[in-house]
């Protein structure tokens, strides 16, 4: 039995993965360590590169363990992972795409976090490659505090520890029952991430940057429709919390506001007591009409100015565009994140 396996699952991974591979062999842990790949259908030179590779490895004493199948359609990131993870034998697990690359200390570092952490998946902090890809989402995921963590789950940027950076041990795996197995369009790191917190997870990040996260135009995340995603926070959001309310208002009148307000279950539409914002000439109009309700008369949600606003809060504005300004605004109405405010987006 290893120690760590480490878990990567590959899909003609040809252009970056012998970088990836040069990461694992470069590892500083001293203890026994696993390396389990399942090669999802690749039709590029993937599979030749693992042969050559796994000796290499061996030699430096990781014991490599390799499946896969030759369809022509590829199975999914999440059944690649599940099979990953079956064929392997570690106490912990670190997770490892194929096109990213590892800081020689990560798996020794996440490791000692996971055994102090043992109900958590562990993250690390990353940079991206090209330099500045992302900027806004790398440094929201690198700076977050502990309690934000949990307070920010239901934000547009998915997992408050980001998939790429996952380590945990295999009963915190085996607890969620692993990956949705939909395939391409399915964002199963998110469903299994809520899935984690739904079992009483915990999340928790090293504050060191362990990983070189690749940014790419062919990397799954991009199969992804940002319709998809949304309707999986706006059901996790309403079980979760807003289903819980017997009264919310919602920061924003704008096209975010009124689409999770449409986005809504009807018992929740009407538990909104008003939108607040800071545009006069939406506070003007007083009211917002639920055009498309099929109730008579249409219902009308007061808008107002924002330091009117009434507790509980769902902020649908994004964090750090607007130079400060929302933040500010924000911080004027003294209200306490993760108790009488969540983010949305």
């Amino acid at each position: 039995m290893a120690d760590v396996s480490i878990i990567t699952p590959v899909h003609n991974g040809e252009r970056y993965l012998e970088e990836c591979l040069l990461s694992v062999a470069g590892q500083s842990f001293t203890g026994r360590l696993e390396l389990s790949i399942y090669n999802d259908g690749s039709k590029d030179k993937t599979q030749e590169i693992l042969d050559k590779w796994k000796e290499r490895l061996e030699e430096k004493g990781v014991t490599v363990v390799i499946n896969g199948h030759d369809d022509d359609t590829p199975r999914g990131v999440g059944y690649a992972k599940n099979r990953a993870v079956a064929q392997s034998s570690g106490k912990c697990l670190c997770f490892l795409d194929a096109d990213d690359v590892m800081d020689a200390e990560r798996v020794s570092c996440q490791y000692e976090a996971a055994l102090a952490n043992p109900l958590a998946i562990v993250g690390c902090q990353f940079h991206r490659e090209p330099k500045g890809s992302t900027a806004r989402f790398t440094e929201w995921a690198n700076i977050i505090s502990p309690k934000q963590l949990y307070s920010q789950i239901y934000t547009s940027h998915g997992p408050t520890v980001i998939m790429p950076t996952w380590y945990c041990l295999r009963a915190v795996f085996e607890k969620v029952g692993g990956f949705d197995e939909g395939g391409k369009g399915v964002p199963e790191d998110l469903i299994f991430f809520y899935r984690h917190l739904d079992l009483g997870g915990e999340v928790v990040r090293v504050d060191r940057d362990l990983l070189m996260y690749r940014y790419h135009p062919h990397a799954t995340t991009f199969s992804i429709t940002e319709e998809t995603i949304w309707t999986v926070r706006m059901d996790y959001i309403q079980r979760r919390l807003i289903d819980t309310y017997t009264h919310f208002s919602i920061w924003s009148a704008g096209k975010q506001g009124r689409r999770f307000f449409r986005s809504l279950s009807p018992n929740n539409q009407v538990k909104v007591q008003m939108f607040c914002d800071v545009d006069e000439k939406k506070i003007r109009k007083q009211y917002y009409t639920y055009e498309e309700s099929k109730e008579r008369p249409k219902p009308k949600i007061p808008i107002v100015h924002f330091s009117q606003v009434k507790p509980p809060v769902v902020i649908c504005v994004k964090m750090n565009l607007t130079g400060g300004g929302f933040e500010d605004n924000l911080a004027s109405v003294n209200l306490q994140e993760g108790v009488n405010y969540m983010h949305f987006n």
